[in-house]
């Protein structure tokens, strides 16, 4: 059976630039996004836990955060775990909900930003090229059992080629409107 499948190739393409839109959109901008404490884990119940699973994150005005804890008891560590995070977000306590208000961003802080967001894209195109490596791998290999001509190889090696462009073209684009974004707001 041949080991190459061009569906599985686009899906875990797809999933690459799924996963890279996801990461930016938890960079902040400068209005309070939900999305921006996503990565945000705390050492809770003796786990590490997403902040998700522990309290209800909400944007109740532009540019503040609250994150209401469902177990007091898990303040400490929800702080924490925010604190750890990295995100340039200082929490204040409000009985059992933490609020995050969103400092304004400094230059240097955008641009901070913006090379990150370049380098998770760059993260993204090399899972997709990994990928398009595992599929040319799949074509040599279903060549080399007599399972697909040389022809057919050819003919599949530039549509997995097509699929990496197309991919990693939107990796670009999404990155380049997010470094926009981060530098005009």
């Amino acid at each position: 059976m041949a080991k190459f499948d061009k569906a599985d190739i686009e899906r875990r393409m797809a999933g690459a630039v799924e996963s890279l839109k996801s990461d930016l959109g938890g960079l902040r901008t400068g209005r309070a996004n939900v999305t921006l404490l996503d990565p945000v884990v705390c050492d809770v119940y003796g786990a590490h836990m997403p902040l998700n699973q522990v309290a209800t994150v909400s944007a109740p005005e532009p540019r503040m955060l609250t994150v209401q804890v469902w177990d007091k008891s898990n303040m400490a560590a929800v702080e924490k775990g925010i604190a750890y995070a990295n995100l340039g977000l200082n929490p204040m306590i409000d009985g059992q909900t933490l609020r995050l208000p969103m400092p304004d961003l400094t230059e240097e802080r955008r641009k901070d930003l913006a090379k990150l967001a370049g380098k998770y894209a760059e993260n993204a195109k090399i899972a997709i090229r990994n990928v398009r490596r595992d599929g040319m791998e799949a074509l040599k290999e279903d060549e080399k059992k007599k399972e697909i001509s040389e022809d057919d190889r050819k003919r599949s090696e530039d549509e997995v080629q097509k699929l990496t462009d197309k991919f990693v073209a939107e990796c670009d684009s999404a990155a380049e409107a997010k470094e926009k974004e981060i530098m005009t707001q």
